[in-house]
């Protein structure tokens, strides 16, 4: 779902700079059975049962690795909901009733620094395989898996650039747990032996540059580096290129070049994993839009519905207009139905818009597309390909280097879902 969206540098900067609202005792959590990359799951408990808080439930079963299902609050078990997910889906939840004590399940405890510190890689690789811990940035990819490998790392890279219009939830967590993202940092480093840490975020974000280059005066090895500020600079690509002056080729990995690259928020989800042996079970998320009075970012139990924080951004603006929710970045995110959602732990936003319908208008073959795409494809061309049903033609246009930025639909004058064609041209592609 993409939207065009203006005037909100002015929004987005004042989000900014409000802090985050603690919402962590939700009456019901859902925590999803299965996702994009888990189409599979069984449960290690029935209806009924008491669960703690850490306390592992379930797991999922993808093609290549398993992921542990985690209870978030400590409670009773209360069967099996379907409900609106990330991808835009409905899929079936777990559903618990919270107790609101936060009992801790027995497998949470505190590491010293000196233990975590003689930790080895492949511990390291276990501990984060076990606590469930994936890209929160939005990728959900396991980051155990980018762990576990015999590429030498230099550099790492922590991703706090947030590119996308209206969110801010990374903002304010950088601004709010700077130590947690600092020793995160840190045991990452001691681990794979890397020389230094960027940590890349925007160069308008003049708050963040002033408590971090206090913060590190006493990390040498430790730095800011200030990106340039347009869309899609986090992009780990165009972050890499921008932080580093190396150009990653297409089908090419950032460890083949000594780079580590963490999202900000996956940083602190490590940090929690190698501290206290937790999974995730918090996370930072922004509501805004225009179509709710008070946009707000929360810090929120895993689990929780929007539905329960809608009355606490003044509930909706404009009642009588239908709505749209997308949950993610405008660019990027995916739109659902109604507010009946769940944010899961790599949910960043929700963005509820009031409802504008544009008229499609045939192609005019500006070129607007092709000029905004940061990969090089020709985005029209792939569409026509498609419309065409010429399966060789949508192949050798290269449409699975498309990295779904939506800048193509975006800049469309024609108001075309150029971004949607690409989406499907990829399917064909990988057939």
């Amino acid at each position: 779902m993409i939207k065009k969206v203006t005037h909100v540098g002015k929004s987005k900067a004042l989000m900014g700079s409000i802090p985050t609202i603690r919402y962590t005792h939700p009456e019901y959590v859902f925590i999803a059975t299965m996702n994009a990359r888990c189409p599979k799951y069984e449960l290690y408990i029935k209806e009924g049962d008491y669960v703690k808080c850490y306390q592992k439930i379930g797991m999922r079963h993808g093609p290549f690795f398993d992921q542990p299902i985690h209870s978030t609050v400590s409670g009773t078990f209360v069967g099996l909901e379907k409900h609106y997910h990330r991808s835009g889906k409905e899929v079936e939840f777990i559903k618990i009733h919270n107790d609101r004590k936060n009992t801790s399940d027995e497998s949470v405890y505190e590491r010293t620094e000196e233990e975590i510190f003689k930790l080895s890689k492949e511990e390291v690789v276990e501990i984060v395989k076990n606590t469930a811990n994936v890209g929160l940035g939005g990728s959900s990819f396991p980051s155990y898996i980018k762990l576990k490998t015999d590429k030498k790392f230099d550099t790492l890279l922590v991703n706090g650039i947030e590119c996308e219009p209206y969110i801010t939830a990374d903002h304010r967590l950088m601004l709010e747990y700077p130590n947690r993202i600092i020793h995160g940092i840190r045991y990452l480093m001691n681990a794979y032996n890397i020389k230094k840490a960027y940590i890349c975020i925007k160069s308008k974000y003049k708050d963040i540059q002033m408590v971090y280059h206090e913060l590190l005066k006493g990390y040498e090895n430790i730095e800011i580096k200030c990106v340039k500020n347009y869309y899609p600079q986090g992009w780990e690509i165009a972050m890499i290129k921008e932080a580093m002056g190396i150009q990653i080729p297409s089908g090419h990995l950032p460890s083949e070049y000594g780079i580590m690259n963490f999202n900000v928020s996956t940083i602190v989800g490590i940090y929690k994993a190698l501290r206290y042996n937790m999974p995730v079970v918090k996370r930072n998320i922004t509501v805004t839009g225009d179509g709710i009075k008070y946009p707000k970012n929360f810090r929120v139990v895993v689990g929780t519905p929007l539905s329960d924080l809608i009355p606490l951004c003044g509930g909706y603006k404009d009642e009588d207009k239908d709505k749209v929710f997308i949950m993610g970045g405008p660019m990027m995110g995916a739109s659902v139905p109604s507010d009946d959602v769940i944010i899961t732990k790599t949910v960043t936003s929700i963005i509820v818009l009031n409802k504008v319908e544009y008229k499609e208008e045939p192609c005019v073959r500006c070129g607007t597309c092709v000029l905004s795409c940061p990969v090089g494809l020709k985005p029209v061309e792939i569409m026509n390909a498609m419309k065409a049903k010429d399966r060789q033609l949508v192949k050798s246009l290269t449409p699975l280097k498309c990295i779904e930025c939506g800048l193509c639909t975006y800049s469309c004058t024609s108001r075309i879902n150029v971004t949607d064609w690409v989406r499907k041209g990829k399917v064909i592609a990988k057939l």
